[in-house]
């Protein structure tokens, strides 16, 4: 995300934030995705509580690297492939592992799970949720409760993209 669009965001936030004082109830309202004129996935985000939505793209980014999320409540996580480049050449998953998860014997597991979408059966104990893995235009959409607050990391377990596709789940 350049500068302009960062300083841009920021007023935006704050006339939203000075014009809903004095207002007693109002809706979550959801930003809509916006894509840089560089073709990075700008992150979306909810105001409503434990929704988070996370883009990755088809330069193996996802669009944030650190999400947040309240202890003991349903998290609703989606993940959008804004990309067009299909699953089999440039598929993305989320993966959210336990914290202390050796993130890189994970992922050399993954590389031999073609069968279960690089999901390795052996490592279920190590992975707390993940969604389907999807090629570009597609989206899935999770759903589970993180009871204990600590950090947990997240990658995607496609062939090669951890080194870049990580990042880490904040539950408060």
């Amino acid at each position: 995300m350049n500068t302009k669009t960062k300083i841009s965001l920021l007023i935006l936030m704050g006339f939203l934030t000075i014009t809903s004082c004095g207002k007693k109830e109002t809706a979550p309202v959801e930003e809509q995705t916006e894509t840089s004129t560089e073709g990075e996935a700008a992150p979306v985000t909810s105001t409503a509580e434990n929704v988070l939505v996370i883009e990755g793209n088809d330069q193996m980014q996802f669009s944030t690297n650190e999400l947040k999320a309240v202890a003991g409540k349903p998290i609703t996580l989606t993940l959008k492939h804004v990309g067009k480049i299909p699953k089999e050449a440039m598929g993305h998953n989320l993966v959210i592992l336990q914290e202390g998860t050796d993130q890189a014997a994970f992922a050399l597991k993954a590389n031999d799970a073609k069968a279960t979408d690089f999901i390795p059966e052996s490592e279920k104990a190590s992975i707390i949720a993940h969604t389907k893995l999807l090629g570009g235009g597609e989206e899935d959409t999770i759903e589970f409760t993180i009871d204990k607050k600590g950090s947990y990391p997240f990658i995607c377990s496609f062939p090669g993209h951890m080194a870049m596709m990580k990042g880490v789940l904040i539950v408060e």
